[in-house]
């Protein structure tokens, strides 16, 4: 397999027109993280993005960083952490759930727009991304957004990119919005609690005054082997619900309380504090119950977004019809599923209680032979679809990039 390994946009637009004028559909990647997500692509060519990681421009007191597309995500991080700052998306690690170095790059993050339990609060990676470069399917550079919100107007483009799992163009820079970290974080923890019961504590929480962070819960089986799981706060048989406070330490502490007396009708609340808060957050965050190193490391794995009100039900019907393990995240709104091997990864029966439940899902995890037989993606209906095929074509008419990703057939 041919690797192209740019060195500027312009190198990317140089490669694009070759795939074009032979068509050959690339594979865009950056470090390839999360290569194994999506349907299996048929192509002979990578355009690997790797040497264009720079960073452009930092302005701690503005709140903003540009940097290229292939720039890795640890550096990006490690930096703004250094201004004492972050992206509060909390941008998923998907290394110990697909079983891959912990690498990545600020395009495929984007490129993904997988957030992790903060989403409830600050939204999607889209939600951060205030411009961008790319190269369209033409072979031609192209800019969007801006570097603050009221620069966009018209079509805000740059929106698409985020979680067009690189089908749309190749993203050569993208201008982010950071925010300061809090100075503390707590973390409420119940023990014991069954899914409904969860689900109710989670939703009072994220209804009460106390601007909560984040709302999950692990049942007792998804900690079934866990000595280290949720940096070693659970143990097997034992479920976790968990709910969390962000700010000032005196903010935190009081509004920590107060949840804790808001919600003492469902048992006594146990404090978890910053550090040891944060390692547990980490771990939903990446799904490390369900880590491929883990006992369930050769399941399929669902992620399905439903309405909240609807997770701890649908939750039930997956473990009592399909033996699945769950884990539910943004206050049940998202649901974590590991499923026994099964040539089609259980995929008729998880659409069809995830569309019941009014929700989506998509196949994070699987193996090859799984992937090229079922639907990793939710299929879209016929209006839908329709649309999103006259978008692709608009950005990329012949279908040269990521060519298959998302669609299967």
């Amino acid at each position: 397999m041919d690797t192209l390994k740019p060195r500027d946009a312009k190198d990317v637009e140089g490669a694009v027109r070759a795939a074009i004028a032979s068509e050959q559909p690339l594979e865009i990647i950056g470090h390839g993280s999360k290569r194994t997500i999506g349907q299996v692509m048929a192509t002979n060519a990578v355009l690997e993005l790797s040497a264009l990681n720079s960073v452009k421009s930092y302005e701690p007191n503005e709140l903003i960083i540009t940097v290229e597309a292939g720039a890795p995500l640890a550096d990006v991080k490690s930096l703004i952490d250094s201004k004492n700052q972050r992206f509060a998306f909390e941008p998923m690690n998907t290394a110990p759930l697909l079983g891959t170095l912990e690498t990545g790059t600020i395009g495929g993050m984007i490129a993904a727009g997988l957030a992790g339990p903060r989403r409830i609060q600050a939204g999607a990676a889209r939600d951060h991304l205030l411009g961008a470069q790319a190269v369209s399917g033409f072979g031609d550079s192209f800019k969007a957004g801006g570097r603050v919100v009221k620069n966009v107007t018209g079509y805000d483009l740059c929106k698409l990119l985020a979680g067009s799992w690189g089908t749309l163009a190749v993203m050569t820079e993208a201008t982010l919005k950071v925010m300061p970290k809090p100075e503390s974080e707590r973390t409420l923890v119940l023990r014991g609690l069954a899914d409904a019961a969860a689900n109710k504590a989670m939703t009072a929480a994220l209804g009460s005054p106390y601007d909560v962070s984040g709302a999950a819960h692990v049942p007792k089986s998804a900690l079934r082997d866990a000595a280290g799981a949720l940096g070693g706060l659970g143990s097997p048989g034992e479920a976790l619900t968990l709910v969390r406070l962000e700010g000032i330490i005196a903010s935190a502490v009081d509004r920590a309380a107060s949840l804790a007396r808001l919600l003492s009708r469902f048992g006594a609340a146990e404090t978890i504090e910053d550090e040891h808060s944060t390692a547990i957050w980490e771990c939903v965050r990446d799904v490390e119950p369900f880590a491929v190193k883990g006992p369930l490391g050769g399941w399929s794995v669902w992620r399905i977004v439903c309405p909240p009100a609807a997770g701890s039900v649908l939750g039930d019907r997956l473990v009592r019809e399909a033996g699945a393990d769950v884990l539910y995240d943004w206050g049940g709104g998202l649901i974590w599923a590991a499923m026994a091997p099964k040539p089609d990864a259980h995929a008729a029966l998880v659409r069809r209680l995830a569309a019941a439940s009014g929700g989506h899902a998509t196949l994070l995890r699987a193996a090859e032979e799984v992937r090229r037989q079922v639907d990793v993606f939710q299929p879209a209906s016929a209006g839908v679809a329709a649309l999103s095929e006259r978008v692709r074509r608009s950005f990329d008419p012949k279908g040269i990039l990521n060519r298959g990703r998302m669609t299967r057939g």
